[in-house]
Order: structure tokens, then sequence, then C-alpha cells
């Protein structure tokens, strides 16, 4: 019995020293794994499956990276009619240098392939592409490891942005009111906090959303929104320029200031207007496609925001006929501001649906057809002639009405809409053959854009969509182009339903229309053969010998850019 009690006595104390001193291991967060930037693209299953096919699986997994990271560097177009590119980079240094933004504050990566036109170890620099020297580059930096304080017993303190928000972000922009949508507790001004972001899911009936609540406080623990699907979505460290009150009490303002980005871009908000525009270089080369004259008369069918517009007028020295079109009343104002901007006098700017554009002719009305523009500026014209007699005036001939709509205009300062009044011209169309070129640059599913970090709302009915609608606009887009004239068309998509599929649907119903060469040519050979859906449609893409008279923009090849596709068509004759 004794040498039971004993041996009792020590299985007790052995199972006590265990269980005191030696507790079962629990794995510890990794912060290198939580607290970094390595986001996964997710796609529609179809969707991915149709772009494997078509890219392969290894290109397209190659792509989809790309697209969740910005573009190294920062392309900049000169307006040379104001200005040249050598005193563009003397003042975007000194005002860059003054702002205290540094190319690369980390030590990361940060040298663009040479390919892409940039000096090596240059800060800034001029385009070395042919005829491309009024593009200025300016060098970023990306991806760079950033340390947020993680410590076990004290995490750091964050700030959960939107979506739109954290593309913006990578992009160089500021952290802006309504784009925070949950903060630490307790986080006053001027604390450091980790900015994460929040990625659209399911939602349980259907659609997709961020599935919580904006306003909402985070505790730092597992508990908290998207606590675990945050791991590897941080973009950077900021210092927050209110207390998490104000964050969602005020309407607007900054919410807080990046101090150290995973990608290291400039913001050019507010720099130089007038004398740069910033824009892809994919956009700048369409223009060159396009190829204007002076004197031409030249359409932009779907012009907003007009940066290709301004860079066609550029082309010209502003001397011919530019129309900017667009059925968005406030992207036309955008347009208009500017083309204003810019100094440009031979862009007019109109509301126009794209799919509208070619003007219905009554025979009957003939002499009226050919003016194709009527006005919904009726005020302008009211502006500069008295008052009617069914309106109550002053002695100077002005009413009551814009007497007081002018004092209201002097007490809140100009409205939202205050360009040219705050009205645009709305266009009837154009006659057939009324354009010596014309640039469709198409509304598209824009998969292209970078960066991207969410991809699952694009489905293939919608994909086959956007190609049935932009094949409607492409039908306009060659009435309006006279005979021995030129169309280009563009989009901003990896989307080959979008691409190479409108170029076959093109050559193959309009036999007066030929793939031209383009230059620069700077971009890759677009995608031959076709792709079997299993609902029995057969979508054809190029044949052998067309590939190389497109440019295909690939964003994970050493070029660095966006997603993008340009064709080149010359229009013969149409009785043909």
């Amino acid at each position: 019995m004794k040498k039971e009690r004993d041996l009792l006595k020590t299985l007790s104390r052995t199972f006590f020293t265990l269980h005191h001193h030696h507790k079962p291991s629990i794995t510890k967060m990794d912060p290198s794994e939580r607290y970094c930037y390595k986001p996964t693209l997710r796609w529609n299953s179809e969707v991915e499956e149709f772009f494997v096919n078509a890219y392969g699986a290894d290109r397209f997994s190659r792509i989809s990276e790309a697209l969740t990271r910005p573009s190294c560097y920062s392309c900049i177009r000169v307006n040379t009619l104001k200005t040249t590119s050598d005193t563009v980079i003397k003042k975007l240094s000194v005002l860059l240098q003054e702002s205290g933004w540094q190319s690369n504050p980390a030590g990361g990566a940060s040298s663009p392939q040479e390919s892409n036109g940039l000096e090596k170890n240059s800060f800034i620099s001029k385009c070395k592409i042919p005829n491309l020297d009024y593009v200025v580059f300016v060098q970023g930096s990306g991806p760079h490891t950033i340390d947020y304080g993680y410590t076990e017993e004290k995490p750091p303190k964050e700030v959960i942005v939107s979506r739109k928000c954290a593309e913006a972000v990578l992009r160089g922009a500021r952290v802006y009111v309504p784009g925070v949508l949950a903060c630490s507790a307790h986080v006053e001004k001027g604390e450091p906090v980790a900015v994460s972001v929040a990625l659209e899911r399911p939602g349980t009936e259907g659609g997709w959303g961020v599935g919580f609540t904006r306003g909402t406080t985070l505790q730092g623990s597992e508990t908290d929104p998207y606590y675990f699907e945050r791991n590897g979505l941080y973009i950077g460290q900021g210092t927050t320029t209110m207390s998490r009150a104000g964050m969602f009490r005020e309407p607007n303002g900054v919410a807080l200031e990046m101090t150290n980005r995973v990608f290291n871009l400039p913001s050019f908000r507010d720099l130089l207007e007038g004398d740069i525009f910033l824009q892809n270089l994919p956009s700048i080369i369409t223009a060159h496609a396009l190829d204007p004259q002076e004197g031409e008369k030249i359409l932009d069918m779907c012009a907003a925001p007009g940066g290709k517009t301004t860079a066609i007028a550029i082309l010209m020295k502003d001397k011919g006929e530019v129309i900017a079109a667009d059925r968005s009343h406030n992207k036309v104002l955008d347009i208009q501001n500017l083309v204003a901007e810019m100094g440009l006098k031979c862009i007019t700017c109109y509301k126009l649906d794209a799919l509208k554009s070619v003007r219905q002719i009554d025979e009957s009305h003939s002499q009226d057809a050919r003016e194709c523009v009527e006005s919904e500026s009726i005020q302008r014209l009211e502006s500069s002639t008295p008052a009617t007699s069914g309106q109550l005036t002053n002695a100077n001939g002005t009413s009551k009405a814009e007497l007081r709509k002018n004092s209201g205009k002097m007490k809140n300062g100009p409205g939202r809409h205050d360009s040219v009044g705050g009205r645009v011209e709305r266009s009837k169309g154009f006659l057939p053959n009324s354009f010596d070129r014309v640039l469709l640059d198409a509304p598209c599913s824009a998969l292209g854009l970078r960066p991207r970090l969410f991809a699952g709302e694009d489905t293939m009915k919608s994909l086959r969509a956007n190609a049935k609608y932009q094949r409607g606009m492409f039908d306009q887009a060659v009435q309006l182009v006279r005979p021995g004239g030129v169309l280009v068309y563009s989009t901003c998509t990896i989307n080959p339903g979008e691409n190479e599929a409108l170029v076959r649907y093109a050559l193959d119903t309009y036999k007066f229309l030929s793939l031209a060469s383009q230059h620069p040519k700077v971009g890759g050979p677009g995608l031959i053969g076709s792709c079997q859906f299993s609902d029995g449609y057969q979508e054809e893409w190029l044949r052998p010998g067309e590939e190389d008279l497109v440019q295909r923009f690939d964003p994970s090849s050493p070029l660095d850019t966006m997603g993008f596709f340009i064709a080149k068509f010359n229009v013969g004759p149409k009785d043909v």
C-alpha cells in the first residue's frame, strides 16, 4: 500500500509540474506574414478559366500579380504649347524635394527597366522612346518592408480603409475621411497607425460588400472584422490628422498622412496645373497611333476625362477641330475645365451618347441637319440679352431671379458645376463621313487598371455584354470616318473578348477596313486563335499575320504599364 501511495504522489507531482511548467505550445502569429503586402487577386471562377485558356496559366498568374501593384514610376505628359520637358523637370525636381518626397526612402528596389525609357538611377527624366521626349518619368519605388512596431503585448493601432481608397493610396494619394471604414479605440490626433484594406466579399443575400458597419471599433484581437482576411493587406503606416471620433464625424478632410508607404509614388495634386497631365504611357501612345494632323477634324467619342483629347490637340499644335463627346454631363464639365486649364482653343465639348453619334437625317429638314448641335445653356444666351417681358427686372434689366442667384453665389461661392454656367452643349449627332479621324476609347471592363485589389464582380456574362456594347459604338464610329480616314480603337482591359474579338468583328463586318501599322510600336502582339464557350458560342480573335499590327500592353512585362490594347484601322472606299 505504501508503495502504491508513493507512486501516486510521484505521478501527481509529475502531472503538476508538466501542467504548470510545460504548457502546451501555442502557435504564435508571425508578424512578417500579417503586416505585409501580399494580396491575391480574386476572380470569378469562369473568368479565371477563360483567361487561363487565353494566356496560359503561368502568364495569367504573372498578370494577376502585376495588377495588384502600381507601376513603379509616374508618367507625365508635358503641355508643349506652354512649356518644355526640361523646364518641367527642373520645376518638378524642386517642388517634389521641397515637399519632402524621396524616390527611394527605404532602400528598396526602385529602378524600372530601361525598356520603359527611364535612365538608370535617375530620379526624373525624359522618355527615350522616339517622338515621346515630351513625356517625363518620375521614378518611384517599392514594394518596401515596413516595421509597424508590432509586439505580442501591444499590437499597433489600426485604420481600415475601403478598397478604392487603398488603390488610390498605392498610387500616391492621401487617406481622406470618406475612405476610412474602421479604426482602433482611443486613437487621437498625431498617433501612428497601421493602414490595411477591407476587400469586398460575397454577401449572404448575393452581391458584394465589406460586411461591417462604417465606424466599427477595432480592439486589436481576432474578433475584429476581417482580422485574418487582412493578413498581407497592409498598405503602409500613417499618422492621424484627427481623432477617431473626428474620422467618423467630419464629412471630409484628410484623415491621416501616410508616412511609410509600401509603394512610394509622389502626388502631383495641384502641381504645375496646365503645364503637365498625369497620364498612363499607353494612353499617350494611343494619341500618337491616331496620328492627328494640323487642320483636320477629329472626334474623340468617349472623351472623359480628357487626357487623350488634349493630347490629340497638342499634337495638332492646337490647329484644327477636335470634338470631345461624352454621355455624362459632369464628365463633360471636367473635360471643359481641363481644356481651359491647358489653354487649348481647338477643342469643343459636347454631351452625346456614343451609341447615338450618327445624326439621323430627315430629308425634309436637310438644311437643319447641318446644325448638329443644340445648346442646353440658355442661361448664357440670356446673360447677353435683356430679360423677357415676363420677368421682373431692376433698372439695369436684370431679373430678380438672376439677382437672387448671383447673391447666393456671392455668399456660398461657386457651385460644384460652375463651369461655363455649369451647363454643357448637347449634340444631336454628326453627319456620316464628317471626320478625318475618330478615336473610340471604349468604356470597358477596365481589367487592366493598376493597382487592382478586387475583380470578383466581373462574370463572363458581363464581359460579353461589354463586348456587345462596344460593337454598337464601333458601328457608329465607322460611319463617322470619311473614306481615306483613320479609326483607332482602344481599351484598358486584358479581356480579349473586348480587344482582339472586336478587331475580328470589325474586319469581318466592314470589308473596307484594314489594320494599319502604328507608331511608335511599344506594346506586344495581340492574341491569335479563338475560344469555345460551354453554351456553344465561339469567340474569334486575330488570325496569323494580324497580331503585330495591334499593340497589347501586358502589365507583367518589363514596361510595367497598365493592361491596354490599341488597334488602328485605315478606312477605304465605303462602296466596296
